[in-house]
């Protein structure tokens, strides 16, 4: 029984035509036609290999636990006396590949000669990644724009940072590695003493330019992340000037007549009557989140009845898929050599207790003949498959993981 990743394997080893005659010494790569270049990597009968530059570069898409990888075959101008490069894309991490994922790094490609079979090289590295299934390597973007702002981009994205306001267009070549000590304390003392908002000090964020404010930003923000605008105050009030110096008097010595004439303002008015309507609000907002409690409780509960299954979903996927590996590995080469010498060995041990039968008289010529030569013959013929499976491991261990 053979799984998606045999039938893939033996899907990507068609064509083995892997001589290295097809390799002229002395002859440079800009000699040879796209065909031999085809045959010389063994890849005949797979229309997949696209030739990219002629006589440069050929391509061979390649798909791996529903990855699809493209390996890309640069050929030297004095190929095959230089080695070719191989790359992948999009970058992978694996053992054969260098720090970025991007270059193969096997001994085979590091020590190639003119006497190397390009074909082999390739295919084992095809091998190599059915055996073991490369991933994609992460890509970071924490800071993109660090050391180089592409035409088009917008200067200091806060990504990952909704919070962090944009900075500026106008200063967005400002050298961030250039800056010295001094112009970092510089700019703070100078930010301490403006009225300018502090930039956030993240390591290097601290020395992008200060960010400018906002009409929608100038409400002051609470710690519940709520903005309430206070109403403006008047630099003079008109109805001061129709009272008499005594009642002016009176106000300022007396703290319940100035307390009442200040109830009297109507911005006072105002924020009473916000502060009622607020609460209000939030009265109505709490009440409605009463009546949602035995629906987030309803829902709450059906989250974790799912869990639950989710988890023995899983126990039962983790079961399934040892049975699998243990079926797979039932069915791989090694495992049908040792059943096929077991079983050998099981009708050659029969075919002798058929002899020791008939030299002892139990059993007549023509039953001897006829059960003996079917013996013998199923022994033999599961010797030689035996034999024969033999080499062909021995062989494919040479060049590839064993099976």
């Amino acid at each position: 029984m053979l799984n998606s990743r045999d039938v893939g394997r033996q899907r990507s080893k068609r064509s083995l035509d892997l001589s290295p005659k097809k390799f002229k010494p002395g002859v440079v790569q800009g000699q040879m036609n796209f065909c031999e270049v085809k045959t010389s990597l063994g890849f005949i009968g797979n229309s997949s290999i696209a030739e990219i530059q002629k006589d440069v570069e050929y391509r061979l898409p390649f798909t791996v636990n529903n990855l699809t990888i493209n390996i890309n075959i640069l050929l030297p101008p004095q190929f095959p006396q230089e080695k070719p490069v191989i790359s992948v894309y999009p970058p992978i991490r694996h053992h054969l590949m260098d720090n970025q994922g991007l270059y193969v790094t096997s001994p085979l490609v590091s020590n190639f000669t003119m006497h190397s079979d390009l074909g082999k090289i390739v295919q084992s590295l095809l091998d190599e990644f059915w055996k073991n299934p490369p991933v994609l390597a992460p890509t970071s973007t924490a800071f993109p724009y660090l050391y180089s702002n592409p035409g088009g981009m917008p200067p200091y994205p806060s990504q990952g940072f909704p919070f962090l306001p944009s900075y500026p267009p106008q200063e967005a070549n400002r050298n961030i590695t250039s800056l010295s000590v001094a112009d970092t304390v510089s700019s703070s003392t100078t930010s301490y003493t403006t009225a300018k908002p502090v930039a956030p000090s993240f390591g290097i964020l601290s020395s992008l330019p200060l960010p400018v404010p906002t009409t929608e930003s100038s409400a002051p923000i609470n710690q519940n992340g709520f903005g309430y605008k206070m109403p403006d105050i008047p630099d003079a009030f008109p109805e001061l000037s129709e009272l008499s110096v005594s009642q002016l008097t009176d106000m300022n010595e007396q703290e319940e007549v100035l307390l009442e004439q200040f109830l009297m303002l109507p911005q006072l008015k105002q924020i009473i009557t916000d502060k009622e309507d607020l609460v209000k609000s939030i009265e109505e907002l709490a009440r409605k989140n009463l009546l949602l409690e035995h629906s987030l409780e309803t829902k709450r509960q059906t989250v974790l009845d799912k869990y639950e299954l989710l988890i023995q979903m899983k126990s039962t996927f983790e079961k399934k898929m040892q049975r699998q590996h243990e079926l797979s590995e039932s069915c791989s080469a090694s495992a049908l050599q040792a059943r096929l010498k077991v079983a050998a060995h099981e009708a050659e041990e029969e075919s002798d207790n058929i002899a020791e039968d008939f030299l002892e008289g139990k059993t007549e010529i023509d039953d001897f003949l006829s059960s003996f030569k079917e013996k013998r013959t199923i022994c033999h013929c599961r010797r030689a498959k035996e034999e024969k499976l033999h080499q062909v491991i021995a062989m494919h261990s040479q060049f590839h993981a064993p099976l």
